[in-house]
């Protein structure tokens, strides 16, 4: 009787090399009949080459093209020409670049552009109703000298929003500890926690 090693089929070094060398050259030879232009892509591919992608932002939808690694707020001062939202440490420390994605408040110079493709962005801009007339956060923080040079004041005001829209204002303490992540260099945090409650009561009622 055959031993089963008589009836496997040969294999031997040659063959095993053969088999390989075309697996390997399968590509080339693609590449080869495609023709230098696709060759040439094939095996370099600049990372910052801008790439298409459509934005949502209050409301309205921006195209662009742009490098993968561009951050939101990068994308919204600088392509979409919203600038309310600072940039002011670019490492997610101080809150001013603060916006809300689908409601929820992100850090826009952590968030790439490209991640927030079919969600909603908000912006500062996109805080007051249709007529102009100033969300309750908005003149909240005027009513109560909620700010001095300003500059954060963007990034307090979504923040604030959202603290109230999350149920995190129910007492200065709970505001303060929500609102921890947005840096006021002007020392205005008594005004801001008087500002969302004032806006807290309007929201809610």
């Amino acid at each position: 009787m055959a031993s089963d090693d008589a009836t496997r089929p040969a294999v031997n070094r040659r063959h095993f090399l053969g088999a390989s060398a075309s697996t390997l050259a399968a590509p080339l030879v693609a590449d080869s009949l495609a023709g230098p232009a696709a060759a040439q892509t094939r095996r370099e591919r600049d990372p910052a080459e801008p790439v298409p992608m459509r934005l949502r932002i209050n409301g309205q939808e921006h195209r662009l093209a742009l490098d993968v690694r561009t951050s939101l707020l990068d994308a919204l001062r600088d392509h979409v020409g919203l600038t309310g939202g600072k940039k002011g440490c670019d490492h997610g420390q101080c809150g001013a670049c603060t916006v809300h994605l689908d409601g929820a408040r992100v850090l826009s110079c952590l968030t790439l552009a490209v991640s927030v493709q079919g969600r909603e962005v908000t912006t500062i801009e996109g805080l007051a109703g249709a007529q102009g007339d100033l969300h309750p956060m908005q003149q909240a923080f005027i009513d109560h000298d909620a700010f001095q040079c300003g500059y954060c004041t963007p990034g307090q005001i979504m923040s604030a929003v959202a603290c109230v829209q999350e149920g995190h204002a129910s007492s200065p303490a709970a505001i303060r500890e929500f609102m921890s992540g947005n840096l006021c260099r002007c020392a205005a945090y008594p005004n801001i926690v008087a500002a969302v409650e004032q806006a807290r009561d309007r929201m809610e009622g």
